[in-house]
């Protein structure tokens, strides 16, 4: 048997014992291997079954046009200005509350854009988007 003599000029050793912390990952392992069954436990219910329609509650969608001179069109039908304010009190009273889709002309000025969003925003039509065409299609 050979012995090294220690002086007291040894440097200490700078490793990490690893061997506790293998032991506390396979005991946390094992833990966990146990109690993920428990979590996914489901309670079997038996509910009745009715023979009805399943309700479609998709909200009806306006389309709005506006044309670069100021005109309307409801649904591909002209309307006046006066009388688009009506029609859009009487669509916002509906359930589900409709969307409006605006169709706006490219050389339209953004004041009637600006003016008949906020129409439609006093009428009470929350939901507003554009429709646009894809880049590659011709006008």
């Amino acid at each position: 048997m050979a012995f090294h003599p220690q002086t007291k000029y040894d440097a200490p050793r700078s490793e990490i014992n690893m061997i506790p912390l293998i032991d506390v990952m396979l005991v946390l392992l094992i833990i966990f291997i146990i109690a993920a069954p428990l979590l996914t436990h489901a309670v079997r219910i038996d509910l009745p079954v009715a023979d009805s329609a399943a309700t479609n509650m998709r909200p009806e969608t306006i389309q709005l046009g506006i044309k670069a001179g100021g005109q309307f069109l409801w649904n591909g039908k002209p309307v006046e200005e006066a009388e688009l304010e009506m029609l859009m009190r009487e669509a916002a009273g509906h359930a589900p509350l409709p969307e409006l889709h605006l169709q706006v002309d490219a050389t339209t000025p953004y004041e009637f854009v600006a003016r008949t969003m906020a129409r439609a925003s006093r009428a009470g039509l929350e939901k507003i988007g554009f429709v646009s065409k894809p880049e590659g299609q011709a006008r």
